[in-house]
């Protein structure tokens, strides 16, 4: 399906995307998921409660028949049975209608969840305009495809309900010599019989429908190359803005490790490229740690720092390129060069030490 722009949607819709139009209150859903839960529930609470039914219903039209002979018919009394026939109906058909109605709810949430989406409850201003309505309605394919899969529909129920129908009606012919608790009870068997076979067949439509129906969501879902681009950028920033955020956070991390630099026992250095700067409290660490390193213009600045501090610098070409290779900030140096460090913290102390002498002299 190609997009105003050219682009094809060819990608796969993403969570965000997904969620997005959750959010607007679209999941794929089958109507006749809901017709077949209703369908199946008033098989169900039909079978379980026939004899309640029935008897109810019996009572009812033996107490009507059997006192009209001996009333005076008027439309007074015409409509007193007739509430009293509505009110009756209302009373005993109302726990059956009522499970009908929360088995429909209950299948529409069942496939796509509950979730309270306020954004698809906002009206639009888009759904308003009258052009677009009668655009969408007699210029689309698909009010065409709607139309002709009801017709389809139709014809399948009123077929199957036909050859299911035909024999049932033959059989009420007899019916005249029963009495009315048998003609109740024929009734409800035979509407119990019509509600499985028809649900049967709504299984099948059901199941057809529902496979269409996620099949097209996915396909409207689906994403062009530009758009999981423009979505990327939003969720994870434009690449320029990413790579602002990474500079300053190096700044400021750079910033932080300079100021280490002056509370350094030593700088390790060769004369231009690495430099390392180590600190050593016997009391709280188990090995020299580096605070600071840097090459090039970095080992400069750091060496410059120990220069303004009195931080003593050592030169030692092999040394402080292998510390600055083997060693992140804020990591202890290896065992291996624990004999090389000892050795020049050991001259550093020394020399703080004769200094200390010297200014108490």
């Amino acid at each position: 399906m190609a997009e105003s722009d050219g682009q094809e949607k060819s990608e796969q819709p993403t969570s965000k995307k997904l969620d997005d139009s959750r959010q607007e209150g679209k999941a794929p859903k089958s109507i006749e998921i809901n017709s077949l839960a209703i369908f199946g529930s008033g098989l169900l609470l039909l079978f379980f409660s026939r004899n309640f039914i029935g008897n109810q219903f019996s009572q009812l039209s033996i107490n009507i028949f059997s006192s009209l002979g001996k009333l005076d018919i008027s439309m007074a009394l015409l409509k007193m049975y007739v509430i009293k026939a509505v009110i009756f109906f209302i009373l005993t058909m109302t726990p059956f209608l009522l499970g009908l109605f929360i088995m429909g709810i209950v299948a529409g949430y069942g496939q796509v969840g509950f979730r309270i989406t306020p954004k698809a409850l906002m009206p639009k201003l888009s759904n308003l305009d009258p052009i677009k309505g009668l655009k969408n309605k007699f210029f689309s394919a698909q009010p065409f495809f709607e139309l002709s899969k009801s017709v389809a529909k139709l014809f399948i129920i009123g077929w199957f309900s036909y050859i299911i129908l035909k024999d049932m009606i033959v059989n009420t012919i007899g019916l005249a010599d029963h009495s009315v608790e048998q003609i109740v009870q024929f009734a409800i068997s035979n509407s119990i019989e019509f509600l499985w076979k028809v649900t049967l067949v709504y299984v099948a439509i059901a199941a057809v429908d529902l496979i269409y129906q996620k099949h097209k969501f996915k396909k409207n879902q689906m994403m062009t190359k530009q758009e999981v681009k423009e979505e990327h950028k939003q969720t994870e920033g434009s690449p320029e803005v990413k790579s602002q955020i990474k500079s300053k956070q190096f700044e400021m991390a750079r910033m932080r490790m300079m100021e280490e630099v002056p509370k350094a026992d030593v700088v390790i250095t060769n004369p231009t490229h690495f430099a390392v700067a180590l600190k050593y409290d016997v009391g709280n660490f188990s090995a020299p740690k580096v605070v600071a390193k840097g090459k090039d213009d970095v080992a400069q600045k750091i060496k410059k720092i120990a220069k303004e501090n009195d931080v003593p610098i050592h030169e030692d070409v092999q040394l402080a390129r292998t510390l600055y290779k083997a060693c992140n900030i804020g990591d202890e140096i290896p065992e291996n060069l624990f004999k090389a460090v000892a050795q020049i913290l050991a001259y550093v102390f020394q020399l703080k030490k004769d200094k200390k002498k010297r200014s108490i002299i």
